[in-house]
């Protein structure tokens, strides 16, 4: 075997310098301290999502008593954070934690190869100096699951007759001065509700223009309860029963969400009716056509949409698009709205494996032929992890148990000499559903290339946290369906 350099091999590389691959970080370097890692990060910086955005008032859609790390208190008043906070937060975590040093900027790794003979992934990135080599022997993907390259945005005829500027929010540009503008935004979803109250403070009108209704709740932007503890209790403690307070109160809106749809939406909605008062037509614009959590519920802290909408600064109009003109947009129904700037929030592009080509000993694999396993690893694909968080309450909660998970594994193939550890799919395959039961458009239009799940465990995703921290922080590892092979002493002998 060729001699391995420390500069270009790790025990595990971690794919994404974000708020994800900063926390897998922190995991590895305190459970296991003899393992050596590295951050390969495609872009120049440190912060993954929440540096990417940059369109007006950019925010988490969960309280950062959920969303941010197990191990690192949310210090700040503001339980639903601005961007540039959670970013500071992620930087802060990454200096403080002295990972700094072990990320590789400006390395996008486009390829990764497993080999069970030398039980190491062989990766390729692009970098700013040329094409580069890494090898490890454990891929930990904590990357997203959509693509930096750009949002999507539908087709729309006559885009190229509209004199104003377009813009997705995903490639917001530094000089856009929208101060008296009158500004559409498409799109209803969570980056809609967000941009609408903020480009309303300065921007001559804003229009959300909505093809249907989406679920809006209004929440506080500071946890009461949240800042009276942190008076009274050590940080860190008023900080987990926060935390534990938030699990278990979405945990029980979502089950209650879902064994009541109607009484859960007719409460939403009959509350939005109470916010904007009986002259609003809530029917056509807050009552939407599906029940609530098939698709994510957006947020308006402090009620800021909602506020924007009472004092006329922003509206909101449900039709659909025949064209684009060159002042603004025609719809279906007849009504033409004008416009200097169109923002179309209408949502990411999905990306499988943070687009990463892979292959197990020769044979590509393809994301949709697999099956996930515990919602962290894929069927018959040794040695590899990703981050994937869930839909139904704050990311992080599960970024943190997959990388407790990992380190169990780490460690348990450390003490018995084992080089890799694959679950594997025994023929007849159990019966499987999408990944993702969310009927998003964005989920809708790529989910086709992304693994799939099982009807029952351990190839099922819970979507529930109280279920995973069984699962994945006290079972045991060696379950009839995670094999672990490739003995160190057999290299040993063969040397």
């Amino acid at each position: 075997m060729a001699e391995i350099s420390a500069a270009t091999h790790a025990d595990v590389v971690i794919i994404g310098a974000g708020l994800s691959g900063i926390g897998a970080a922190r995991h590895l370097k305190t459970a296991c301290p003899d393992r050596s890692f590295l951050l390969l990060e495609g872009r120049q910086s440190i912060g993954g999502t929440w540096d990417l955005f940059r369109y007006p008032g950019i925010r988490s859609d969960s309280d950062m008593y959920t969303l941010g790390y197990s191990f690192r208190p949310w210090t700040e008043a503001k339980a639903i954070a601005d961007g540039p906070s959670i970013l500071r937060y992620i930087r802060d975590t990454a200096r403080d934690e002295g990972i700094e040093d072990r990320i590789r900027f400006g390395h996008k790794v486009t390829a990764a190869a497993w080999s069970s003979e030398s039980a190491l992934w062989t990766l390729t990135a692009e970098t700013p100096d040329g094409p580069a080599t890494f090898t490890c022997n454990f891929l930990f993907l904590c990357g997203g699951y959509y693509s930096y390259q750009g949002g999507y945005t539908p087709d729309f005829a006559g885009m190229d007759r509209f004199a104003g500027r377009i813009i997705h929010p995903q490639a917001w540009p530094d000089d856009l001065d929208y101060s008296g503008k009158r500004v559409v935004v498409i799109g209803s979803g969570a980056t809609a509700v967000t941009l609408v109250p903020e480009m309303a403070r300065t921007a001559g009108h804003v229009t959300m223009l909505q093809r249907s209704p989406t679920y809006i709740v209004a929440r506080p932007g500071e946890d009461a309860l949240a800042l009276k503890l942190r008076q009274f209790l050590p940080e860190t403690l008023a900080y987990q029963l926060i935390r534990w307070r938030n699990v278990l109160m979405g945990m029980v809106f979502y089950r209650f969400a879902r064994r009541k749809p109607e009484q859960v939406k007719k409460a939403i909605v009959d509350q939005v009716r109470v916010t904007l008062g009986p002259d609003f037509d809530v029917e056509t614009h807050f009552s939407p056509r599906y029940n609530p959590w098939d698709q994510r519920l957006c947020l308006a802290p402090d009620g800021d949409f909602f506020h924007a909408l009472k004092t006329g600064s922003a509206s909101v109009v449900t039709g659909e698009i025949e064209t684009f003109t060159e002042t603004g947009l025609k719809l279906k129904s007849g009504v033409e709205l004008a416009a200097d700037i169109v923002v179309t929030a209408t949502g990411l592009r999905l990306q499988a494996m943070n687009g990463i080509a892979l292959t197990v000993d020769g044979a590509p694999v393809r994301p949709a032929d697999t099956l996930s396993y515990k919602g962290m690893m894929y069927s018959n694909v040794p040695n590899l992890a990703s981050a994937f968080g869930y839909t139904n309450t704050s990311w992080t909660l599960k970024c943190d148990l997959t990388c407790e998970y990992v380190c169990r594994l780490l460690n348990h193939m450390r003490r018995k000499g084992l080089r890799q550890c694959t679950p594997v799919l025994e023929a007849p395959p159990p019966e499987t559903a999408p990944w993702l039961d969310f009927t998003s458009g964005y989920v809708q239009r790529s989910i086709g290339d992304f693994p799939k799940q099982g009807v029952t465990a351990p190839w099922k995703l819970h979507q529930n946290y109280a279920l995973d921290l069984a699962s994945l922080r006290f079972s045991g590892l060696e379950d009839g369906v995670m094999h672990f092979s490739n003995p160190i002493a057999k290299v040993q002998e063969a040397a």
